[in-house]
């Protein structure tokens, strides 16, 4: 109703002021965490509630709350990620494929939504709580800390994490083995075309100029 409305309404304009005086005292991904973590938590709380597993009021909490943890992480962070993440040239670039990526996104929730509640009921917010888990997960174990770094610190970061998660780990007995077969090869190759150029059969790739009579003429 319209009293529930203001309440969630007033919680969203507080909790941006509130996160101004945590952006540098937390780290962007810090937040992001605890931003994503909160809002799960809250999306599952909303689907027990309806479920009939908490009286009604816990549901107008966990949508507060589901509010406060977006405007504490999700909501800003974002955008602040991007623009620490790219040098100057390509800011303008990823913002604003990052923001036509947010209301394209926007867009469809707002499309959807009404059949997901149709044909979900209870469970509509499941979607929702896969999406932050899915959020959650990536934000621990791949999203870098972008505060106080450069974009070129960060692509060396991540690119030496991405290196040290790559599945294939070489033994050092078959790397060793592999190289051995590899110079054989090579030393078999070289003993064959010098051979073929003893013989003078050896394919250099263009035909050779021939005297009058012939022949290959010496120079």
């Amino acid at each position: 109703g319209y009293f529930e409305t203001t309440i969630v309404g007033a919680v969203n304009v507080l909790a941006t002021y509130a996160v101004l005086f945590l952006m540098d005292k937390c780290g962007r991904r810090t937040l992001i965490v605890w931003s994503s973590a909160g809002m799960l938590v809250s999306c599952v709380v909303i689907v027990l509630t309806l479920l009939g597993y908490f009286e009604t009021f816990i549901a107008l909490l966990a949508v507060n709350a589901y509010v406060i943890f977006f405007e504490f992480g999700l909501g800003p962070i974002p955008w602040l990620i991007v623009a620490e993440m790219f040098s100057g040239k390509y800011v303008a670039v990823a913002m604003s494929l990052s923001s036509q990526m947010n209301w394209a996104c926007n867009f469809v929730v707002g499309l959807v939504f009404p059949y997901m509640h149709e044909y979900l009921g209870a469970y509509s917010f499941g979607p929702f709580a896969l999406v932050l888990l899915g959020i959650l997960v990536f934000s621990i174990t791949v999203l870098p800390e972008t505060q106080g770094r450069t974009p070129e610190e960060l692509a060396k970061e991540m690119s030496t994490s991405l290196s040290n998660s790559c599945v294939y780990t070489a033994n050092e007995e078959t790397s060793n083995q592999i190289d051995q077969e590899w110079r054989k090869a090579m030393e078999q190759l070289q003993q064959e075309e010098e051979t073929e150029r003893h013989q003078g059969t050896y394919d250099y790739g263009f035909q050779p100029i021939l005297a009058d009579d012939g022949e290959v003429p010496v120079i």
